[in-house]
């Protein structure tokens, strides 16, 4: 096997491929690339049983192969070497020789036979698509991602609910008990279909999606979804089991509703904040007066108060305690320079919603305070 690549190409397929390379594992070759060399391309893969990753660059294929690589090895190698093109041939043994410039190394790789069998959607008669744009796709990743739950408790909540109905709307839900983050969009398909992707996956695809119009293809069965996103094919399996209700966790009836600038919220709440680690953990203690909010904090440091103007529409004054780090998370997620905040009760979830359309809703569940 041997062929003549760019460096450039090479390294940057690597390192995203990579990505889904197993650190360390049983089976070495959980912990290698597959590269594959035929019709002057590579194809190059990473898979660690969960979630797989492959790419194609053009390649000068002087003869075709394939073989298994150490992905960490290999990434270092390509990225610290200094010319333009790579020369790698590898022998019958596997021994893998690199050239680039006046550098040259000798590798052992393994042979292609050890690699897993990879999971391919379109040779599955029945499996759903979906299209949109990689901008949008990207927004509702990032827009939801923060409420995954990082608790194994209930691992059908470490991943995000995608669900798409035949009249075009398209959500994507993350819960953790805590909060709740819904992200909506109107997009062109005719089928009914829900699955839910674990949150590691959906990590690695918003780091390949771009800020662009272009289309990301998702295709689901049963088990597995593939996102094909330009020149790359992210796969992983789903989770299974049953996501919680999450409407009917939606508050129905408002008694308080404010407009607040979400850029002075974060900086009161960073402010009054800083008297909180996690040694030192305490709720921020928020007041909702008539075109006023009053945050405070106190532990064992000291107290901390601040306030800041904000519009109240409807509803009468209330006291709610909230955790510090889970009201930033949605408060910085939203992507608006202001929001309407919706509660019905200082026990009630808070609900951040745009000040125009349905684009998120994100929950906040209060903390019970105790008297001053």
């Amino acid at each position: 096997m041997k062929f003549k690549v760019n460096r450039q190409e090479l390294s940057e397929a690597c390192s995203v491929v990579s990505r889904a390379v197993s650190l360390k594992s049983a089976l070495p070759a959980l912990e290698g690339i597959l590269i594959k060399a035929q019709d002057n391309k590579l194809r190059l893969t990473g898979y660690d049983l969960e979630l797989g990753i492959e790419t194609e660059i053009a390649a000068q294929v002087e003869k075709m192969g394939e073989f298994i690589i150490t992905a960490r090895m290999f990434c270092d190698i390509l990225r610290r070497l200094s010319g333009n093109e790579v020369d790698i041939e590898v022998d019958e043994k596997f021994l893998t020789t690199i050239k680039c410039g006046f550098a040259e190394y000798k590798l052992m790789a393994m042979s292609a036979e050890e690699f897993p069998e990879f999971p391919v959607i379109p040779m599955i008669k029945d499996f759903h698509q979906l299209k949109i744009s990689q901008s949008t796709l990207k927004s509702m990743i990032e827009q939801t991602l923060f409420a995954v739950s990082q608790n194994d408790s209930k691992p059908i909540h470490t991943g995000s609910l995608f669900e798409a109905t035949s009249d075009g709307s398209f959500n994507i839900v993350s819960l953790d008990g805590f909060r709740l983050a819904l992200r909506h969009e109107r997009v062109s398909h005719s089928e009914d279909f829900r699955f839910v992707v674990p949150g590691k996956a959906l990590g690695e695809i918003s780091k390949i999606l771009k800020d662009e119009q272009e289309d990301a293809l998702l295709q689901v069965t049963k088990r597995n979804l593939a996102v094909s996103i330009g020149n790359y094919k992210i796969y992983t399996r789903l989770l299974e089991g049953d996501f919680l209700d999450y409407m009917g966790a939606i508050p129905k009836n408002p008694t308080v509703k404010i407009k607040v600038n979400v850029r002075s919220f974060i900086d009161s709440c960073e402010r009054t904040g800083l008297l909180i680690s996690d040694r030192l953990k305490s709720p921020l203690r928020i007041k909702f007066r008539k075109n006023e909010i009053n945050i405070s904090c106190s532990t064992s440091l000291g107290k901390a108060t601040d306030s800041f103007s904000a519009q109240f529409l409807e509803g009468d004054e209330l006291e709610m305690g909230f955790n510090n780090r889970y009201l930033l998370d949605a408060l910085k997620n939203t992507g608006s320079d202001e929001i309407i905040l919706e509660i019905s009760g200082s026990l009630s979830p808070m609900k951040v919603m745009p000040t125009k359309g349905d684009s998120f809703l994100f929950l906040v569940l209060p903390v019970r305070l105790k008297a001053e």
